[in-house]
């Protein structure tokens, strides 16, 4: 499941410092006083006396989200250090949000007031959320079509078993069976502890033991022979030299590379560190090929993930392109499509040789998105293995009036030619087996012998 990013992380918003009352404001800060409509994401900001405050609407609901304070002229920072850049342009009755991180931005526009529904509270019972969290998909979830779940059809089916009394264990399962046939591991439910998500038939998501059973597989098995090899950003990334010259790179998660409450720069950082390493710094040259392997990646940042592609190439292009649903009565309606750019990295070694990347179905959101993005990278670059999970949008979280969360997506990220590959996840150039039990009790990595060999191929 991916690790709460772009959406969550940009407008779920905590109260952090704010200039002493009285002082003067900055020109730029007092641009965007006033209150803006989010593009998509149905969201609005009411930006006042240097305190932002998040509404999250739908047609029959409008509740408070979090807050946060100014911390510089177009800066609201929140307690765990995410920086939200809030701009105006033009003639200022439009601008943009961008959480430090992320590779996009919100379109705002600017209205004259908060909706109707915002200036009084409804009411907060098992029904009230009911009718929020069908409404909360019903506006924003791109792909009930592909799924072939008629959502209409599930509200008249499941709204009958709930009142305003009903229990919250009998309204968490009752949220669980209406988007289990999604197989969506975007769509989650979450009450306090307890979440419930499931992935795409025939996959394994992304845990700790499913991570650490690989991992452990990988060093006994396939680099039992290899030299320097090493852990960086606290475990999350492995690099070992393979005896024919080539360079493995072994990548858990594009999050938590840092200790917990460090700046977003310290993640980059971090990452550098173990790319410096990885593509020749430390030995002087570069390896003859690289691994890159994703199997067990359960995602987090789109930004690191590009930012890791900006070391594999020397030529500037394009990534993908990605949109969100942008009509609540449409889902065929979104956002102009917003193109993320892969830069060449400056500073550090760059690694532009062949290239293999290691793919399954636990190969999840982050790691799917860093996967799109070296589709068009410059050299050669060969996918192994199996389809990835099929789940590229950044989390939508959703507060329901009983205090339970529905996560969702609602973007797609698009391939030059328009193509998304949400749902079937992104095929692989070669198809071998994947850490099944017939791999793991025979003793074979078919997946990552095969990419050796294509590397030692090479001229």
């Amino acid at each position: 499941m991916r690790i709460v990013t772009a959406t969550a992380v940009a407008l779920a918003l905590v109260v952090a410092g704010a200039p002493a009352a009285g002082a003067r404001q900055p020109a730029a800060a007092a641009a965007t006083e006033g209150i803006w409509r989010t593009d998509g994401y149905g969201t609005v900001l009411s930006i006042r006396n240097g305190t932002l405050q998040e509404y999250q609407t739908t047609a029959v609901s409008c509740l408070e989200g979090a807050s946060a304070r100014r911390t510089g002229p177009d800066a609201y920072t929140r307690t765990d250090g995410t920086v939200l850049t809030v701009r105006t342009r033009g003639d200022r009755d439009s601008g943009s949000v961008r959480a430090d991180g992320d590779v996009g931005e919100r379109n705002l526009r600017r209205i004259a007031e908060l909706p109707g529904a915002c200036e009084h509270q409804g009411p907060r019972d098992s029904l009230a959320a009911f009718d929020v969290f069908w409404q909360s998909l019903e506006e924003n979830y791109p792909f009930f079509a592909a799924k072939g779940v008629d959502w209409h059809a599930v509200r008249d089916r499941y709204r009958p078993r709930v009142h305003a009394q009903t229990p919250p264990d009998e309204l968490f399962a009752v949220f669980s069976e209406m988007v289990g046939p999604l197989h969506d591991a975007h769509v989650a439910v979450r009450d306090g502890d307890r979440i419930f998500a499931q992935g795409r038939p025939g996959t394994v998501q992304p845990d700790g033991t499913v991570d650490a059973r690989a991992k452990e597989f990988v060093v006994e098995r396939d680099l039992k022979d290899a030299r320097n090899l090493q852990d960086f950003a606290n475990g999350r990334i492995t690099y070992a030299d393979l005896p024919g010259g080539q360079g493995y790179l072994r990548i858990s998660g594009f999050t938590g590379y840092a200790a917990s409450g460090a700046p977003y720069a310290a993640q980059p950082a971090e990452l550098d560190r173990a790319l410096d390493a990885a593509l020749g710094r430390e030995r002087g040259r570069p390896p003859k090929g690289l691994v890159i392997d994703l199997r067990i990646n359960g995602g987090g940042s789109d930004a690191l993930a590009v930012h890791l592609a900006g070391r594999l190439t020397d030529s500037p292009y394009t990534a993908y392109s990605k949109r969100a649903r942008n009509d609540p009565a449409d889902p065929t309606r979104h956002t102009r499509p917003q193109p993320v750019y892969v830069t060449p990295a400056q500073g550090g070694p760059h690694y532009t040789g062949p290239l293999v990347l290691l793919t399954g179905g636990s190969t999840v959101s982050a790691g799917e998105s860093f996967t799109q993005a070296l589709m068009d990278r410059p050299g050669r670059t060969v996918r192994i293995g199996q389809p990835t999970q099929g789940v590229f949008s950044d989390f939508m979280v959703r507060t329901l009036p009983n205090g339970m969360e529905a996560w969702l997506p609602n973007e797609e990220y698009l391939t030059r030619s328009g193509r998304t590959f949400d749902g079937t996840g992104i095929p692989p150039h070669l198809t071998e087996p994947v850490f099944t039990e017939e791999e793991f009790a025979g003793g074979r990595d078919s997946a990552f012998d095969r990419a050796v060999e294509v590397l030692r191929s090479q001229p």
